[in-house]
Parts: C-alpha cells; structure tokens; sequence
C-alpha cells in the first residue's frame, strides 16, 4: 500500500490505534505523508481519509466494570459496505482514554449501540442500511469476540421484519433492560416519515439473545400535519428514566426552523404501549434536528445531553447540516433545556462538525464519543456529514461549566438562545 497516498494505515489484524494533538503510537500506526492531526479536539480514536469514500459514524461509548473504556463506530459512504453487510470498529482503552487500542470489527453492524449488563458486553444494532434486520450480540470477553446472530434464538430479534436502528442508549427501568431507538419502515423508505419508531424492553434477567425475552411496543408514525405543517419525520431516539419513573423517548424531528424541536414519548410500565400528545410533547431543544443522547444524571438530578444547538451566526445555514457547534444542555423535567455551554466549536459549518456525540458520567467528569469532521493534512473530510474521525474528549467537572467557558465569544448567543428557547416552551 503506497503510504504517499493513504495518510495512515492501520496496521496489524487487531491492532491500530493513536493519540489525541497528533501524536501518533508507532507500534500501531504507520503514518501517510501530508498527515496532520495536531489542530483536531481531543483523542483521534479512529480516521479515514475523504479519499477513501469510507466516513466514520455512529460512534457508541460505555465503561466497562474495570474502568476501561469501550468505543464503536461503523463504516458508512460510497465504498463502504453499508447496504449490504456493514462493518462496525471496535476500540478499547486502559489509560482512560488517552490512547486506544483496535479490536477486531464486528460485521455486519450498523447504526450499533454499546451497553455493558451483567457481566457482560452487549451491542444492539442493524445488519446494514438497506435491507437490514434486528440483532444483538454478546462479547463475555469484552469486545474481543462477539456472539453470531443467525436465528430468534441467538440474537436476530424480528427476523421476519424489516427493523433499523439508530445508535442510541439504554435504560434500566421498571426492572426491565429499555432501548428506545428502533423503528420499522412502511412503504417507501422516505427519510424520517416512513419510520414507525418502537421501544423494546426485556426483564433484567432475560436471555437478551432471545426474541422471545422482548417486548415490543406499539409504534409512533408520523403525519405532516404535526407542527403546523412544518414536520418532516423523526430520525434517531434516546430513552431515560422519566420524572415519574416511567421510560420516556426522545426522539430528532426534522423539524428546519428555529428553535428547533424534539418529540417527547412515553411508554407503559410493561413496555406494550408507547404514545404522546401532538400539542403538548413536541418541545423545544437545542440541536434537536440533530441525532443526541439523553442520560440522567443522580449527582446533580438532571437530565444531560450533548448536542448541535445553532448559534445565531449561523443561523440563515441549514440547521439541519449546522453540526460545528456542540453544547452542553440540561433539564429538570426533560421539557425544558437549558444551554450550560459550549464544549466544542468550529467556525466552519460546511466542513467541520462534533455530531452524533455519545456520553458518559465518569465521576465528576463526563467523557464522550463524537463523529467529527476535520483537517486532517489530506484535504479534511468530505463534509461536515461525512466525517474522517472517531474523536474521544473529557469534559472535566462538567456540573460546574456555565455560558463564560464557552469558546469565541459565544456566551451572549448561549443567553440569547435560553431565553429564545423558554418562549412559549
């Protein structure tokens, strides 16, 4: 392989990794000529060059019972594997994610989400993104190896159904195990309207690799009547335990105007029933016409999210491709956010972006995953959509951030936008 022209090539069957500011480890890398990784945010996890038609995404983080850190994110563009059987990177980190170590993929994995439960590493995705189907797998040695969905009985879940997913999270609730970002497709694949979102819940001590041990909800469509007319779909869902202390999703809505909205969506205790009232669950969000995560936090008893909130100077840019922004938001009650600030920001909308972002409480700290588009000394990524990175950041004492430690002058956006947010929220 002519490293002229690759600018770094992963080396070893199971091995490849690097460090964050353009610090590369030797043992796993061979580095291209042109590279340069010394301006990109926190630690390079994983990179692709533009010119491989291969994009990063989907990343999904959890920390596993030792305190390492395992990290995924799948294979998607023009000459990936994607539409017919997707590959999914798989990471781990000893050191608390200063440097990372490559597993072996996992294929087929799409749109794949990470948990750790009893004892042992799960993942829960789609085959691919076209005719894809429901599974999950187990890894009892941490990533290393995984469990082969063939059947309902070892982790093909619906296998008659045509079932995707977003990478998203999970919730323990209700002794049940609640995963919230699944949806069925009607008809014609319309981005967004055609999706049926579901939750899926099993009981703590089911055979997860079992679609016997699930339970499916009723699903939630979409009408083009929802928010004056304004609704264009739903897209990806995070789940998280409710005020009440019952499951509750959140969903993106396409939604292309500011502010911009997220769909709230409450199930049953037993998991069968998952429903919302149009007048009253659409709310404001920042960043919500982006993909995000929502997790509850016990120290602080609110509710967490990372997400691509528009500033106003970017305001008149697609707000559903403006994704160079990430903030850092809370709430009380899951309907009303509030910018704590910004954590990460390019001024370039087109071309550089913190998207898709998952995240972690790590004592006081929170620790996230993000697909991100950057320079990378090759001609930076082909998008702000189509990313070159995988990129791990810790967000240090993360509770005590507020608009002031925000980046280029944003503190009086971030004030303008909470109080623009709260209006009629």
């Amino acid at each position: 392989m002519n490293c002229n022209r690759r600018r770094f090539l992963e080396v070893a069957a199971l091995g490849g990794g690097l460090m964050g500011n353009g610090k590369l480890t030797s043992a796993f890398l061979i580095p291209r000529m042109g590279e340069d990784f010394s301006q990109v945010p926190g630690v390079v996890v994983s990179h692709s060059p533009a010119s491989t038609g291969i994009y990063l995404g989907s990343p999904s983080l959890a920390i596993l019972p030792d305190g390492r850190y395992c990290a995924t994110g799948d294979e998607f563009g023009p000459r990936s594997t994607e539409a017919t059987s997707a590959v999914m990177r798989v990471f781990i980190s000893g050191d608390r994610g200063q440097t990372w170590e490559r597993l072996p993929n996992v294929k087929p994995a799409f749109w794949s989400t990470l948990f750790v439960h009893r004892k042992a590493l799960y993942l829960i995705g789609s085959t691919n993104s076209v005719d894809s189907r429901l599974f999950v797998r187990k890894s009892s040695d941490w990533g290393k190896s995984w469990s082969t969905p063939t059947g309902p009985e070892n982790g093909l879940l619906r296998p008659d159904v045509l079932v995707r997913t977003g990478t998203g999270n999970i919730t323990l609730c209700q002794g049940r195990l609640w995963f919230g970002s699944a949806f069925d497709v009607l008809g014609p694949h319309e981005w967004g309207t055609a999706s049926r979102f579901f939750v899926m819940s099993a009981p703590l001590k089911a055979d997860l690799l079992k679609d016997s041990s699930w339970t499916y909800s009723t699903p939630i469509v979409s009408n083009p009547s929802f928010l004056q007319g304004g609704f264009h779909g739903w897209v990806e869902g995070t789940i998280t335990t409710g005020p009440t202390g019952l499951p509750v999703a959140l969903y993106r809505v396409d939604y292309h105007e500011l502010p911009e909205k997220a769909l709230v969506a409450r199930a049953s205790r037993d998991g069968t029933i998952l429903g919302f009232d149009p007048l009253k669950d659409f709310i404001n969000f920042p960043g919500g016409c982006k993909k995000f995560i929502v997790r509850y936090d016990r120290v602080s008893k609110l509710y967490w999210s990372l997400s691509n909130w528009v500033p106003k100077r970017h305001a008149d840019f697609n707000v559903e491709r403006t994704r160079n922004t990430l903030a850092m938001i809370s709430s009380p009650d899951l309907y009303h956010w509030t910018i704590r600030t910004v954590v990460l920001h390019h001024p370039d909308v087109h071309f550089h972006a913190f998207q898709y972002v998952d995240f972690q409480f790590d004592g006081n700290d929170m620790i996230a995953l993000s697909r991100t588009a950057y320079d990378d000394g090759l001609g930076g990524a082909h998008s702000q959509h189509d990313a070159n990175f995988i990129t791990f950041h810790r967000f240090r004492n993360f509770r005590d951030l507020t608009p002031k430690d925000a980046p280029d002058g944003l503190v009086d956006e971030i004030l303008q936008g909470n109080s623009e947010a709260f209006k009629g929220g």
